[in-house]
């Protein structure tokens, strides 16, 4: 049997990783600033994580979500504590696809509409609401196009107000939008979309499966504008590698025996990759750390002159790279042996660990400069 062939890959085989580096088969080290989309929150094979799954292991790894799970119980303890989110319930599933498919029906239960509002450029997974909800055309099947979905251009006071009216269950909206090219919706324009929310009775979801998680120095990207809103998603870095996702859920929203399910989400191993994460993100400061080398590498980048534009918060960071230069990240890669991201048509997308340090933040500034020069 092949494998289904739908990825563009590059002929780069990793076999070890550590902190911010990674090895291939030849022994060559690459420094890591994209952590597999945004995945690898607190450094590859970080000790604590590794003891944490480890010991888990050799007690028990799995079973349905029809016995207790007090694992389950302590991880929404902590993740409501160290979020700021402590009233807020959890429900946990496996991807952020997954996330976002619950937070869907969740709203749709809860207004008994099916209308949703989402964003030019948003990127919120591939599964069949999820993907409807995506701006882009090319992997909508026509079976996913049945859902109704209005797209709206970010940041558009106006045209969002002209699209919202009582047929709406939902406004899904990225803390900072990822595939679309690191795109920040003003802190205004967030506080509009709760208010209105309110106001129209439809439920507000933040998507941060890639924006949250200490990633921009707060630990979601929407608590720059001081809201709360109704369904917080999460994935990508939640579990370090491990695949796990989760809706927050506001306190105002009674659950139903039945109402979501999952038969992986949530389970012993899950559980325990995803309390590791949160442990070592307060023991080790990560949240200011993001923020620090975040400030460093935006501001170092603001004295590249040939780059248009610079912009991001903590260390989820986007740079649009010249005309002519639109080799640059393929040249890190394979001249400099750094991974960054990218964004069509030429935007480079950073995501590092939140433990990358300024010494190899340094390293990435450098051979930028080379490439630029």
């Amino acid at each position: 049997m092949k494998l289904f062939d739908v990825y563009s890959l590059f002929n780069i085989n990793p076999v070890r990783a550590e902190g911010s580096w990674l090895w291939d088969e030849a022994g060559k080290k690459y420094l890591d600033l994209y952590g597999g989309h945004a995945v690898i929150s607190i450094g590859h094979s970080h000790p604590h994580y590794v003891q944490a799954l480890t010991e888990q292991l050799g007690r028990i790894a799995f079973y349905s979500n029809s016995v207790q799970n007090t694992l389950q119980e302590k991880f929404a303890e902590k993740l409501g504590q160290i979020s700021n989110y402590p009233d807020y319930q959890l429900f946990l599933c496996n991807s952020g696809a997954e996330a976002n498919e619950n937070a869907l029906k969740l709203a749709s239960f809860v207004t008994g509409r099916k209308k949703i509002i989402a964003f030019k450029n948003a990127f919120h997974g591939r599964t069949s609401g999820a993907v409807a909800a995506t701006d882009n055309s090319k992997i909508v099947a026509p079976f996913n196009a049945s859902h109704e979905i209005v797209f709206v251009p970010l940041n558009d006071e106006s045209a969002f107000l002209a699209a919202l009216d009582s047929s709406i269950a939902a406004v899904i909206i990225e803390g900072i939008q990822g595939v679309g090219g690191i795109q920040l919706p003003s802190e205004p324009f967030l506080q509009l979309l709760e208010k209105k929310c309110k106001e129209n009775g439809s439920l507000l979801i933040l998507d941060e499966i890639q924006s949250g998680y200490g990633r921009t120095g707060k630990f979601f990207a929407h608590q720059f504008a001081n809201i709360r809103p109704d369904l917080i998603t999460t994935a990508k870095g939640m579990g370090n590698g491990f695949p796990i996702g989760g809706v927050l859920i506001h306190p105002t929203i009674k659950p139903w025996s039945g109402m979501l399910g999952t038969t992986f989400g949530g389970n012993y191993l899950a559980c325990a990759a995803g309390l590791a994460v949160l442990e070592v993100i307060e023991r080790e400061h990560l949240l200011s750390n993001a923020t620090e080398v975040g400030n460093y590498l935006l501001a170092s980048l603001r004295n590249f002159s040939t780059l248009s534009s610079k912009r991001g918060k903590g260390l989820m960071i986007g740079i649009d790279l010249p005309e002519d230069k639109k080799s640059v990240r393929t040249n890190l890669l394979f001249e400099h042996a750094i991974f960054t991201g990218e964004a069509k048509p030429s935007t480079i997308r950073l995501l590092p660990s939140l433990a990358l340090t300024k010494s190899e933040a340094s390293i990435f500034l450098s051979a930028l400069q080379l490439e630029l020069s």
